[in-house]
């Protein structure tokens, strides 16, 4: 499979990032580690993880993600095989994460996230360290369609300077490699670029956020920042929370589906959406092609997406999104989405 630089990285990583978010709710240790053998069987040598999950989050599940792949790591003896990725939440109230206090980005608080991290994940470093959203109060996803009032800023926001100063312990410590965002905007991602030039930490390599066919509005802004600034894109959500595999057209709620067992799928439940979907898995449709295919291949072709985070419940869930790496996207297909585009715009931020 084709590998892609990393930022300015020596790092080069797999065009399909393996994620991992539903390893330990809605999948066992035992599938988590399958796909892992398969996902590095068929190429793929990027892992993105995080202590918040598994997903939905909540006490009882926090860092079982994590420690399904220390595990795997722990039998295979493969760390080394494997450009691993994971994150640090941002402001939180949920006191669960640092044993009964709020998180947010400072010293105290990152150090104990990558102590636990490294401990679950049975390994002595992180290659991408990212911060999973700001310290500052923002819309999560830093994107929205339109903002009629930017949130003012808070009285005890942490400064990037200073998170970025902790960051460089880490890596000077030899327990990441290098720093990551997500969930970030054009303004932060510039911030942390302007201080790490100043000689504040280490430079910024990558930015995690959503971008899927109803939400390309990465492409406003943020993919000529990241572009020339060399801060590659890990894209999330490829298939909008699954309702770009079809699954859901017409209403349908399938048995064991993410929105039926825990109905936390408002980001894509918004107004237009329905029939956005429906219309671009008609076009997958009209091509020859299964929608979850299409929506996949779409995001990976994009000239600006370092590497394309897929996500899998089944293992004919994980076949489908890694063949989509296969896929030639066409002039044609390109046209036809951009004439869906200019009707829906993008109505899931």
């Amino acid at each position: 499979m084709e590998k892609r630089q990393l930022g300015r990285t020596d790092l080069h990583v797999s065009k399909i990032c393996l994620g991992t978010m539903t390893w330990g709710e809605q999948n066992t240790e035992a599938e988590g580690h399958e796909q892992m053998d398969y996902a590095l069987e068929r190429g793929i040598n990027f892992f993105d993880t995080a202590e918040l999950y598994s997903i939905p989050p909540k006490p009882e599940t926090q860092g079982s993600t994590e420690s399904i792949i220390g595990s795997w790591f722990k039998k295979t003896g493969k760390r080394s095989d494997v450009v691993l990725a994971s994150k640090v939440v941002g402001r939180t109230a949920n006191e669960w994460f640092r044993g009964g206090r709020p998180s947010r980005l400072v010293r105290a608080d990152i150090m104990d996230a990558i102590d636990k991290s490294l401990k679950r994940l049975q390994t002595d470093y992180i290659d991408l360290y990212q911060i999973h959203w700001p310290d500052r109060e923002i819309k999560f996803g830093a994107n929205p369609n339109r903002l009629n009032e930017v949130p003012a800023p808070l009285e005890d926001a942490t400064p990037i300077a200073e998170t970025l100063a902790v960051f460089d312990e880490l890596v000077k410590a030899g327990k990441i490699r290098h720093l990551g965002l997500s969930n970030e905007s054009s303004w932060g991602v510039m911030r942390y670029l302007a201080e790490s030039d100043k000689g504040v930490g280490p430079r910024v390599q990558s930015i995690q956020n959503a971008y899927n066919l109803v939400n390309r509005l990465f492409e406003v802004n943020l993919a000529e920042a990241c572009t020339r600034e060399d801060v590659s894109l890990l894209a999330y959500s490829p298939l909008a929370q699954g309702y770009l595999t079809g699954k859901y057209d017409g209403g349908a709620l399938p048995e064991g589906s993410r929105k039926q067992l825990f109905n936390r799928l408002q980001r894509y439940e918004t107004a237009g959406a329905a029939e956005a979907f429906l219309a671009y898995n008609n076009l997958a449709r009209s091509f020859g092609m299964a929608p979850a295919l299409f929506a996949n291949a779409f995001v990976t072709s994009r000239s600006f997406v370092t590497s394309n985070i897929i996500g899998a419940t089944t293992m004919d869930q994980l076949k489908e999104a890694i063949d989509s790496a296969d896929v030639t996207w066409t002039e044609e297909m390109q046209k036809a989405v951009d004439e869906i585009h200019q009707k829906v715009g993008n109505p899931c931020p």
